[in-house]
């Protein structure tokens, strides 16, 4: 959980409620393999590398881009 200072109270935010990810944080992040752009999978909280078949993981809202946390994609999930 994450507190948001609101006035002089602090409220509690529950960070599994937050599934959107930023339009301008997608537009800035890249592949760190490829240097290529990536895919917002909203289904499966990842975003996807083509270039680099590889789908890294988003935790708690913040993406996870380390090659070692990623999962390969399928040949199938590629071609989509």
């Amino acid at each position: 959980m994450a507190k948001k200072r609101g006035g002089d109270k602090l409220d509690i935010i529950n960070m599994d409620c937050v599934e959107i990810m930023d339009r301008k944080l997608l537009d800035i992040l890249v592949c760190p393999i490829t240097k290529g752009p990536l895919i917002y999978d909203k289904k499966n909280k990842e975003l996807i590398s083509r270039s680099a078949r590889l789908a890294y993981p988003i935790v708690d809202g913040i993406p996870v881009m380390l090659e070692e946390e990623a999962r390969v994609l399928t040949a199938e999930e590629v071609e989509r």
